[in-house]
């Protein structure tokens, strides 16, 4: 297949990339820095700098939509949130408008979501069908998600990807916490009560792949690990898995006044399950974390 995919040279995208050329497929990777896209994602990689390249001439049969700005890097001024918008919710609306134009559509959206979708939502456990919620982060979500849902307009078969917290030893959060769980720093975030909803990289990507492939599926999908945990137990599980102690603690009103309004997404959490991906039969190679976690740090 021919493929568009946004986003293409962050964390999932150089792996889906990967992942997409080792099963033949031809890629183009839209990247505000074009020149990067054959050394992150592949040297037969195409790149595109603008969607104003995509013309109506131009075919693609699929679009992997995972542009977005990092929601947790910097402060939640009134820019920063506007670009945080931009990043997915304009961004999404012109990939829509290039697919309205194309003279041959695209067979199949794969749109980026995320699990704060649902909000905080306790110990609930949330399936596909579960509210949104309705702070900040899940309004992104709900707008992110319904700008994606427009290509169904035009007869494009729609899958939304609700990602969790993805681990891979190549960067995004593992790789952060890594060094002060290192040095026997690691420490849980306020009670730690809060759920962690985590996949490993590899069943994201073969997830993501089965989505490509079976125009049965369409509609939301819950991109996580059918055991998440509590930061607790996140805590101490990476801790075992480093050999270290893990003794501290972050209290909340210290996380709230350093970061503000962020602070929600470290103390705030959702315990969701992949309920569609495993009633379709999907399989997890690491569907805990402890297994996870010994593949990405010690294989």
């Amino acid at each position: 297949m021919r493929i568009l995919i946004t986003g293409g040279t962050g964390l999932i995208g150089r792996h889906l990339c990967r992942a997409l050329l080792s099963e033949g497929h031809y890629l183009t990777v839209l990247s505000r820095r074009p020149a990067m896209v054959a050394v992150k994602c592949g040297a037969t990689v195409q790149a595109m700098a603008s969607l104003n390249e995509w013309l109506p001439d131009r075919t693609f049969d699929a679009v992997i939509n995972l542009a977005g700005e990092p929601i947790v890097d910097a402060y939640w001024s009134a820019r920063r949130k506007q670009v945080l918008r931009e990043s997915r919710i304009t961004l999404t609306e012109k990939l829509v408008q290039c697919i309205a134009a194309a003279k041959q559509k695209p067979a199949t959206l794969l749109s980026g979501s995320a699990v704060g979708y649902y909000g905080d939502s306790g110990d609930m456990e949330l399936h596909e069908n579960a509210p949104a919620g309705n702070d900040l982060a899940a309004q992104l979500c709900v707008d992110w998600e319904a700008a994606a849902l427009l290509a169904e307009q035009h007869d494009v078969r729609v899958c939304l990807l609700r990602t969790g917290l993805v681990l891979s030893k190549n960067g995004g959060l593992l790789e952060r916490m890594l060094l002060p769980f290192k040095l026997g720093l690691g420490a849980r975030l306020g009670n730690g009560r809060q759920w962690m909803s985590w996949i490993h990289i590899a069943d994201y990507v073969a997830s993501v792949l089965r989505l490509l492939d079976d125009d049965q599926m369409r509609g939301p999908f819950n991109m996580t690990a059918p055991q998440p945990v509590t930061n607790a137990e996140f805590t101490r599980t990476l801790a075992k898995s480093l050999h270290r102690p893990a003794f501290l603690f972050a209290p909340e009103p210290v996380l709230r006044l350093a970061m503000g309004e962020r602070a929600a997404l470290l103390l705030e959490g959702q315990r969701v399950l992949p309920a569609k991906l495993v009633a379709a039969g999907g399989q997890f190679k690491y569907p805990n974390l402890a297994g996870a976690l010994d593949d990405l740090l010690h294989q």
